[in-house]
């Protein structure tokens, strides 16, 4: 079975991203990418999109 989830796809060049929902298998272990982050600080964060994704920029989060 799966599960739904947002999916994320930013282009740090052109400062563009965009969602979708997609499909992951219920047994894959999703990485919190914030679970490292102060409560406050993670909270304000899940607030404001434009600062999450300059975050997860920085850090190189989804670079292959």
């Amino acid at each position: 079975m799966f599960e739904r989830c947002i999916g994320f796809a930013w282009c740090s060049g052109c400062r563009i991203y965009g969602s979708n929902v997609v499909r992951v298998p219920r047994k894959h272990v999703l990485v919190d990418a914030l679970a490292s982050l102060p409560a406050d600080e993670r909270e304000w964060l899940l607030r404001k999109g434009a600062a999450l994704v300059d975050h997860l920029d920085r850090r190189g989060v989804g670079q292959k």
